[in-house]
Parts: C-alpha cells; sequence; structure tokens
C-alpha cells in the first residue's frame, strides 16, 4: 500500500498501537483515553472488525464505547468489494475517531489493501482523525507489516513475513504481543530488513500513543520494548545461510513503561 505520510504535520491525528488483550472492563485506561482524544461524549468513534472473524467482536466494541458516551458504530467490511461501497466511505468520513481491532492481520492487508477505505483512512489521519488498532490492527499501521514469524529471542534468516501496511507512519515497524508471545528475535528479523526505521514490540494491554510531531507516550499495564538500529555496525543477513541465525551488532534497546516518551523522530527517550 503506497503511503500518504504526513511526519510534521501539526494537523495529524494520533496514531495509537496497542500490543492486543486490551482491558474493556473497570480498567479500560487505554480505550478511555482513545475515547477522551477522540471527542468525549461528542466523539464518532467507527470500529472496524475486518481482522476478525468472530461475529461479536465488532457490536462488542461499540457497546463499550457508547457505554462510554460515544456515538459509535461498526462497519462490516468483510470482503474487498465492501471497501469501495460509498455507505462505507461515507461512514469513515463522520468519524473523530477510527479503531481496528485484533484477529488476522493478513486479512486486513488482503482486504483493504489499496481499496478507498484503505486511502480514506492515511487521508482522514492526516486531517486530524485519530486511529487506534489493537494486537492485528496496531501492527497494520506502520508502512511495512508485520504479518508472521518464529518465536523466541534470536533472529533468523527466516525469522519473519513481512506485507505491506496501511503506511501511517514510514518511522516505526511494530510487532504486539511481544513479551507474552517471545517475539523480540522475529522484531529484530525484521528491522535487519530495514534499519531505517524504529522497531517497537508492544506488551499486551499497553499502547503507545504516538503523536502528530512523532513523540508517543506509553500507556498501559506492560510496556514497549524499543529497538534502535540507527548505530547498527553490522548484520550478516546477507550472508548467512537459509534458516541460520543472525549477527547483528550495534543496536540499541529501551524498555519503556507506563509515562515514557520516545521520539521517532530523533530517537530520543524521556520520562515525565
Amino acid at each position: 500500500m503506497p503511503s500518504d505520510l504526513h511526519p510534521d504535520n501539526p494537523a495529524r491525528g494520533f496514531i495509537v498501537p496497542i500490543g492486543g488483550a486490551v482491558k474493556k472492563n473497570n480498567d479500560a485506561v487505554i480505550l478511555n483515553r482513545f475515547y477522551e482524544l477522540s471527542g468525549g461524549h461528542n466523539s464518532n468513534i467507527l470500529v472496524i472488525p475486518t481482522a476478525s472473524e468472530l461475529a461479536e467482536t465488532g457490536p462488542d466494541y461499540v457497546k463499550l464505547y457508547q457505554s462510554m458516551g460515544s456515538n459509535s458504530q461498526f462497519i462490516p467490511v468483510d470482503q474487498r468489494e465492501d471497501c469501495f461501497k460509498e455507505e462505507i466511505q461515507a461512514a469513515l468520513k463522520q468519524a473523530t475517531g477510527i479503531f481496528i481491532t485484533g484477529g488476522n492481520q493478513l486479512r486486513l492487508s488482503t482486504i483493504l489493501g489499496g481499496t478507498p477505505v484503505a486511502k480514506l483512512i492515511r487521508q482522514l489521519n492526516s486531517e486530524g482523525v485519530h486511529i487506534a488498532g489493537t494486537s492485528a490492527g496496531a501492527a497494520i499501521m506502520s508502512e511495512h507489516m508485520i504479518a508472521g514469524g518464529r518465536s523466541g529471542p534470536t533472529p533468523h534468516e527466516d525469522g519473519v513475513k513481512m506485507a505491506p501496511g496501511l503506511g501511517l507512519t514510514n518511522k516505526v515497524i511494530i510487532d504486539q504481543h511481544f513479551r507474552q508471545r517471545d517475539r523480540i528475535g522475529r522484531l529484530l528479523t525484521a528491522l535487519s530488513y530495514n534499519p531505517f526505521v524504529s522497531g517497537l514490540g508492544i506488551d499486551e494491554n499497553t499502547a503507545a500513543f504516538i503523536g502528530p510531531d512523532g513523540v508517543f507516550e506509553v500507556m498501559g499495564s506492560g510496556a514497549i520494548t524499543v529497538i534502535d538500529p540507527a548505530e547498527l555496525s553490522h548484520s550478516s543477513m546477507a550472508t548467512v545461510g537459509h534458516k541460520a541465525p543472525v549477527s547483528l551488532a550495534g543496536m540499541k534497546l529501551h524498555v519503556l513503561a507506563a509515562g515514557a516518551k520516545y521520539d521517532i523522530n530523533t530517537r530520543q527517550v524521556s520520562f515525565s
């Protein structure tokens, strides 16, 4: 999916990747903050449950946001042809916040990719609409999406499968359920392909609220592992055999809990 990137656009909406298993009941601090960010009682949060094949996923999130006070609804985008329907595009244009649920990220990329809905999501975000996504909905936000790969701490030549994402940012690659599913190896593998970006490994019930200035704040009960490859001095990816482990030297790693901030443009960490 081609990117319509606005890294220095002060009018751009927030991008909020969530690591999955987000709390939905009395401790729904992440979803509450997204609700407030999207306008609170004046918000219109549109839920896109495409990644999930469970019929209740969309209605469940709608009920939650409605219980907070939002004028929320979901759009049934189950096939590519749905992304060309004028009524679905019209509903998107009324949203103050868009929430993309978890599930299978390849369902998202193969159904949304290259369609008017994908282009409209990028346009709306550039105009100030906030976009949040959990699990698969988080992974697809970046230009390059992790679509799968092996668990474990060590990067391998075949350790990750990549696919095009929505292109809301080209400064990060996002992985989710991070420490719960031991995914540091596949994130390192992805970064060895593209050392330009920072890697964000987001734990469950944890989110990065990425502002239009490129600074994100960590929120939730876990942490975000930030891997900065800017000073990568050696990678054996081009020379190792098939399925072999990869040597990487010079990577910088941060583990950031709630309240910590990271600037994806300058790669600087700060603490409140």
